[in-house]
């Protein structure tokens, strides 16, 4: 897939849509981003206030309200749009919800001959990214959710104020749904070449309490403050990044499993290759007993809910 005009759309207004189109301004990721939303008025308030950001940009960028007729030529249409997770409810309880929304989205999206990458990132986004590729008939290596990136980062955040050493120097992964059935992978994490495990021991850390801690992270933020944006908005800049810039680089996103890890037809958050064609191939890494058990219950967690809401 050649880049035809650099070309974003973001599909959603709101806070995870607005705080991506940040970061991708910031970043000079793209030079042209399109923001839809069912409220046309607060489409068109953001874009313009995004537009007073371009002068401080590194790169020039058009940023406007629009409709679904914008995506056809546009290389990404990034879903936000969607009910958001409420205090006491989990990622999973919004699938009825956003279901009826996405299918309307997607349908609208290759009505207008869309031909480009999708990327999901509504809760719950392996779902909905499943959703997304049998509504609109892509390529399944074309149509990616957010998966476990954004879990990815708080664990290793977490890990850094542990261990003291720079996050970007800690390699440790969460797979598995995006929530409540995650799983970290300990059995290859590292921070600066050393194993997790080993650290831990030496200095007394409990790296289950540890993964307690990133897997009440949304709750807690949520309980807070109402949502989470920045650190969403963020993960899917990076995986922008990656697909735009040919990167090839490896990013637990949501992504089908066709025999990898012994699973088939879900899409779940595992490491795959991300670049212009999208999902290159996924890896499939070594996982010891426990991790490939916890991993077959978050695929059976979400195939029961998948059907269950159909």
């Amino acid at each position: 897939m050649a880049i035809k005009n650099n070309r974003i759309v973001i599909i959603g207004a709101g806070a995870v849509g607005c705080s991506y189109a940040y970061a991708l301004l910031q970043q000079g990721l793209t030079r042209e981003i399109v923001l839809i939303d069912v409220n046309e008025e607060k489409a068109a308030g953001e874009a313009g206030d995004l537009r007073d950001a371009v002068p401080f940009a590194p790169v020039p960028v058009t940023i406007r309200s629009g409709g679904y007729e914008n995506c056809r030529d546009a290389d990404l249409v990034v879903i936000t749009a969607g009910l958001a997770q409420k205090p006491g409810e989990t990622r999973l309880d919004l699938l009825a919800k956003n279901t009826n929304i996405f299918e309307t989205i997607v349908t609208e999206v290759m009505a207008r001959g869309f031909d480009g990458i999708f990327l999901a990132a509504t809760n719950p986004v392996d779902i909905l990214t499943d959703v997304t590729q049998r509504v609109s008939g892509l390529p399944e290596k074309r149509v990616i959710g957010s998966g476990t990136v954004l879990d990815s980062a708080r664990l290793q955040s977490a890990l850094s104020a542990c261990f003291h050493i720079d996050s970007r120097d800690i390699h440790a992964w969460v797979i598995g749904e995006h929530g409540d059935t995650s799983l970290p992978v300990w059995s290859s994490a590292v921070a600066g070449m050393k194993d997790i495990r080993t650290m831990a021991a030496e200095e007394g850390q409990q790296l289950d309490s540890i993964f307690q801690q990133v897997q009440s992270a949304a709750y807690d933020i949520i309980q807070q403050k109402g949502a989470t944006h920045f650190g969403i908005g963020m993960s899917l800049a990076r995986i922008t990044r990656a697909i735009l810039q040919d990167e090839r680089a490896v990013l637990p996103v949501s992504a089908r499993l066709n025999g990898e890890f012994g699973e088939n037809d879900t899409y779940i958050g595992v490491p795959a290759e991300i670049g212009r064609h999208g999902i290159h191939r996924v890896i499939e890494i070594p996982l010891d007993e426990t991790e490939k058990k916890q991993f077959a219950h978050s695929v059976r967690t979400l195939k029961e809910t998948r059907e269950g809401g159909r």
